[in-house]
């Protein structure tokens, strides 16, 4: 029962978060001057405005436009795109696959070695491997994205032409795009798994684990790991979520064809509908992404549904 009322909070917690997400998109479009105007080209006569103007309905009161668009969203009408004359959703739907494709590679190579030389780093804790891995990893968080994609496309695709510096269809194009954008990731999990293991070795439990004869490895795998990993979950689901709502700097970079270049596109373009789509949607996987991981919680800790 206790855990019921814990999803539901949960659940509770993340409508209101898409609602106050919704009304920001919404407003922020107002704050910048006549949408109308914004919209249009600035070479539009003001008869052209003024036409445009009434057909989306912006003559009416605000609240009125807002629930309009908010009955839109629940119902996945987003409007049409104003450069593709397209509804907003199927373009965004569109990106998807390949922004889903690049983040889950980034994720899964940066998670497996992270999680690997973070486990090496606290069971070596203070030896000069886990000096190696300490440096390695703060240098990793320390290089820029762009810098780091930019010496990439230099090294491997135009000096040495091993692998192609743009595009997508191939194994070979994904490779230098999902080292980029999972150096980061690799360099934060590493250091956050040996931060947490550190941690639960110190505890009571692991202590009269070693009494009882249990050592090395079957220690920290069988009685540490699990526990350590509550803090690193969490910071899984956020950075899964940042990744899949569009990594806006490699996608432009490498000319991957995913949500983050296609938001980047509709601002230069002015496509607000387009932009509210993928607002909307990189706050829903937030909030998705969230939820599933403090399920995970109920099951790495029971504790926590008291």
């Amino acid at each position: 029962m206790k855990a019921l009322i814990f999803i539901a909070n949960r659940a509770a917690q993340g409508i209101i978060v898409m609602l106050g997400v919704s009304a920001i998109v919404f407003f922020a479009l107002f704050l910048t001057g006549d949408p109308a105007a914004l919209m249009m080209s600035p070479d539009a006569s003001r008869a052209e405005i003024e036409a445009f103007r009434q057909a989306m309905g912006f003559n009416d009161p605000i609240w009125v436009q807002y629930g309009r668009f908010l009955g839109g969203v629940l119902s996945g009408e987003f409007g049409n795109s104003l450069r593709f004359q397209r509804p907003a959703l199927d373009l965004l739907l569109e990106r998807l696959p390949a922004t889903a494709l690049l983040a889950c590679t980034a994720l899964l190579w940066s998670s497996l070695l992270g999680f690997f030389l973070g486990t090496i780093a606290a069971v070596r804790k203070d030896s000069a491997i886990d000096f190696a891995i300490r440096v390695i990893s703060l240098l990793g968080q320390a290089i820029p994205v762009f810098w780091l994609a930019l010496i990439l496309i230099i090294v491997f695709a135009l000096n040495l032409r091993w692998l192609p510096s743009s595009g997508i269809g191939t194994a070979k194009q994904l490779i230098l795009p999902s080292i980029a954008l999972g150096a980061y990731y690799l360099s934060a999990i590493t250091r956050l798994v040996r931060a947490s293991l550190i941690e639960v070795l110190g505890e009571n439990y692991i202590r009269t684990a070693r009494a009882k004869g249990v050592q090395g490895w079957s220690l920290v795998v069988h009685h540490a790991l699990r526990n350590a990993l509550i803090p690193v979950i969490t910071v899984q689901g956020i950075y899964f979520a940042s990744l899949l709502g569009g990594a806006l700097v490699t996608e432009i970079i490498f000319a991957w064809p995913g949500i983050g270049r296609l938001a980047v596109e509709s601002i230069q373009n002015r496509d607000f509908p387009v932009v509210q789509a993928v607002v909307l949607f990189a706050a829903f996987v937030f909030v998705v992404v969230n939820f599933l991981v403090d399920l995970a919680y109920l099951w790495l800790n029971p504790r926590i549904r008291l």
